[in-house]
């Protein structure tokens, strides 16, 4: 079953789409096979991802905007996809759309709600096949964070391993899911990855850089210890796991805050630069990072996201664990280890959830989300002729197998 994966995560820099496709192994039924037919990003047009970053922000805005990005992001969606299917000729049978998360409201640890945004019936009409989307609401409808719904593909990927191994995305947000052979899957999100960094790329550069894309922006400064230990003190690193959060906590008005804070504390500190607080910002996710990692006692760590691109968050990342079990921790990347691209990790994940919904089959782990049960993810919209599903499988798949 071919199967389109298109997702925007919480950096909100454009889309990632992915033709994957998925079928149940031929030697062993409990395995499914993945093989990724095609992968390619496209930027969002200035000013959709001017009026994303807005809805994002936090800040008060318009029912107006909310519809418009909402339909534009549709349209963008299904463009784009079109585009590809048409230049590698790949014929799909479904697409599964992630949307834009533009609020996931937790409070006192519990998620009330999550919103994401993007038409999916801008995808059916424009395609004319089925689109799977909305797949983390009825997560938290179970008590659920509806995050990180990666850890379902995690726990399928490393079903094999005999040693306690971290999963992490750096995304706007970091997460980890950490699979041992001896307990249940744990997920869930360790603190902000691009989120912050980005605020401050766009700051230096005059928004005309979206990101620290090579890290040279970190390289240029200098960590003041004191402000990462202010950053450090945020309650959100001290709260249990399962936990999730998003730019509703780790926005401009928060760094703002502790910038201004530091700046109170410490007037004699004049010469701090943008430069510096980029740099400790990448130390500071690099520490959440890795204090996770080495709490949980894990022995390696398969990196993919946005963030395995900036040479100085994975430096920062190397140091920190370095010093943990004497040897240190080994960082890899999902492409050494299983053949799969760090970037289109994500958007095969939308391909695999669509694969279990449409065969009647769960998409998310409550040891890792929290929920009280298991529960199909998503709701879908139809294509061009009438919906008809397969009978359901009676049996969830107990591994995935990456095919080169």
């Amino acid at each position: 079953m071919i199967i389109a994966g298109i997702m925007t995560g919480t950096s909100a820099d454009g889309l990632d789409v992915a033709l994957v496709d998925m079928s149940v192994s031929i030697t062993d039924s409990s395995t499914l096979d993945m093989r990724l037919l095609a992968y390619q990003e496209f930027d969002f047009d200035p000013d959709l991802a001017n009026d994303i970053l807005l809805l994002i922000s936090g800040a008060p805005v318009p029912v107006s905007l909310v519809s418009s990005v909402d339909a534009r992001l549709g349209q963008a969606s299904a463009e784009a996809l079109q585009q590809l299917t048409y230049d590698t000729g790949v014929r799909c049978e479904l697409a599964v759309f992630h949307g834009q998360t533009i609020r996931h409201d937790v409070i006192a640890g519990k998620v009330m709600s999550t919103l994401q945004v993007g038409q999916p019936a801008w995808i059916a009409q424009c395609c004319g096949f089925p689109v799977l989307s909305d797949v983390r609401a009825r997560d938290v409808a179970e008590g659920g964070q509806g995050a990180p719904l990666v850890s379902t593909m995690d726990q399928l990927l490393l079903a094999d391993r005999n040693v306690p191994t971290a999963m992490l995305n750096l995304g706007g947000i970091a997460n980890i899911t950490v699979v041992s052979p001896h307990s249940d899957t744990i997920a869930y999100d360790t603190g902000p990855a691009n989120a912050l960094l980005d605020i401050m790329a766009r700051r230096i550069s005059g928004n005309s850089r979206g990101y620290d894309w090579d890290g040279s922006y970190a390289l240029q400064g200098k960590v003041i210890p004191a402000l990462l230990n202010q950053l450090l003190s945020d309650p959100y690193y001290a709260q249990p796991a399962p936990k999730s959060t998003g730019k509703e906590l780790f926005n401009a008005a928060y760094l703002d805050r502790h910038l201004a804070q530091y700046r109170a504390s410490f007037p004699q500190q004049i010469s701090v630069t943008d430069m510096d607080v980029i740099a400790t910002l990448t130390s500071l996710t690099a520490r959440t990072v890795a204090q996770e990692c080495i709490r949980q006692g894990v022995v390696e760590v398969i990196a993919s996201g946005g963030g395995t691109r900036n040479p100085a968050l994975m430096t920062a990342l190397s140091i920190e664990l370095r010093t943990a079990k004497g040897t240190g921790i080994p960082v890899m990347s999902t492409e050494e280890t299983f053949g799969l691209p760090e970037a289109a990790k994500e958007s095969c994940l939308m391909a695999l959830l669509g694969w279990l919904s449409w065969h009647g089959l769960p998409g998310s782990l409550p040891s890792a989300t929290g929920a009280e049960e298991t529960s199909i993810a998503g709701r879908l919209s139809p294509g061009s002729g009438p919906l008809r599903l397969p009978n359901p499988f009676k049996d969830p798949p107990k591994r995935l197998n990456v095919l080169i």
